[in-house]
């Protein structure tokens, strides 16, 4: 798959085929859109991983959820669609890989269940109103920075910042560390990516390192915290008991990882794709920054649905069924791809239009109905409103000035470069 073309065949999409993932997100919305109303439920083959220090043999193949309607529900029915076999990744992992980097999303009840209570159980009403608190504070701090500049490189110092800071001050990760946290994440989501895993390096090893990294992180905190608790979430996840149930050492290292890839990752790649889309539709941006206080709300959402920030997750058919006429054998893998859904237009009036007012908007960018709705999603949602409402309330006519530089991945819809420029705050 050397060139771009306009449009591809049935036959030629291929989303085993990592250069279907370089090419323009406009190609790749056009193939969504051929296999809702051609093939809806197509099956393709699986890629072997050779030549790094785990390979996985080629697996049986899986099939791919693109309408809205059998993303729902199969999100519904965790009891037939499970997430405890690989909810991240469609090769079928070690058991104790899934969970050190998945925590919860690659676990089903009654562990799921448990593990999302005591963590709930964290987040009482007082850590939540402190936490909106220093979004605030966190993101007119962002704003003040580029006080001086009249351009820079959005993700880095604008987007990445908000939820690296935010989630770091919410976990007590000391100032010393963030930039390993940063680094580590991006490693980990990278799948390859050269940018963060440079070639000759084994990725499967680099993807180990920086997991094992982020644990010691956590080993360190909560160590110091379960003799000496502060106001922090990690001092309410050490010390959590919940019916008399607590986090053991492994599930809060886990937690750890899962918080501050998923949590930094996902509301990094929505403000990125919000300043794009605001600036491909320009009167859209006026609108917000005229009206931030009715807007917001909706804004956000069509945000986090015209990203998609997370691509797909995986679910396993735990018996044989029938989805909307396609027989699903017990052990099929199905991928519940959120990028087209978002997109169907059998949902959404006009599905190819970034309109900040639309409402109703059942986006799944945050995942389908069932256990599995993100747990951090009013987090990212404030987030993601804060810190627009400061950039188009101060630099009213910040704009991109070049191409984006999109992350080579087929699970996270990243944009690691975005340049843009800005009448100063």
């Amino acid at each position: 798959m050397n060139e771009s073309p306009l449009q591809l065949g049935i036959d030629e999409i291929d989303l085993s085929d990592l250069e279907f993932w370089t090419l323009p997100p406009t190609v790749r919305e056009k193939a969504f859109a051929t296999l809702r109303s051609q093939r809806p439920i197509p099956f393709f083959k699986e890629p072997e991983i050779t030549g790094t220090a785990i390979e996985v043999p080629s697996g049986p193949g899986y099939f791919v959820l693109t309408r809205h309607a059998d993303v729902v529900e199969a999100s519904r029915h965790p009891e037939l669609y499970c997430s405890g076999r690989g909810a991240t990744n469609i090769p079928d992992m070690p058991d104790q890989m899934l969970e050190f980097f998945g925590s919860m999303i690659n676990m089903d009840d009654p562990r799921h269940a448990r593990l999302r209570r005591i963590v709930s159980a964290a987040f009482t009403p007082k850590t939540i109103k402190a936490i909106e608190a220093n979004i605030h504070k966190v993101a007119a701090e962002v704003v003040d920075n580029l006080a001086d500049s009249k351009e820079c490189d959005f993700v880095t110092e604008v987007a990445a910042k908000l939820p690296l800071t935010i989630i770091c001050d919410m976990m007590g990760v000391p100032k010393e560390d963030r930039e390993k946290v940063f680094t580590r994440s991006n490693v980990i989501l990278s799948m390859g990516d050269p940018e963060y895993v440079p070639e000759g390096t084994d990725p499967i090893l680099a993807f180990l390192q920086a997991g094992q990294d982020l644990a010691s992180v956590m080993e360190s905190l909560s160590s110091q915290r379960l003799g000496n608790p502060t106001d922090d979430l990690t001092s309410a996840l050490v010390n959590a008991n919940v019916d008399g149930e607590s986090l053991s050492h492994d599930e809060l290292a886990s937690f750890f990882i899962l918080l501050v890839v998923a949590g930094n990752e996902t509301t990094r790649n929505a403000i990125s794709h919000g300043l794009l889309a605001l600036s491909e539709h320009p009167q859209q941006s006026a609108a917000w920054a005229a009206d931030p206080a009715s807007i917001s709300t909706t804004a956000v959402d069509e945000i986090v649905r015209w990203a998609s920030p997370v691509i797909f997750m995986r679910r396993t058919v735990t018996r044989d069924t029938v989805l909307s006429g396609q027989v699903l054998k017990e052990g099929s893998k199905v991928l519940l791809l959120y990028a087209s859904a978002n997109r169907d237009e059998e949902v959404f009036a006009d599905p190819f239009n970034f309109d900040i007012r639309r409402n109703p908007n059942p986006h799944v960018g945050f995942g389908g109905p069932g256990p599995h709705f993100c747990l951090g999603a009013h987090l990212a949602r404030k987030e993601i409103a804060v810190m627009f409402e400061e950039l188009l309330g101060r630099m009213k006519d910040i704009e991109v000035t070049g191409e984006p530089s999109f992350l080579r991945s087929s699970f996270i819809n990243g944009i690691k470069h975005l340049p843009c420029r800005f009448t100063p705050a």
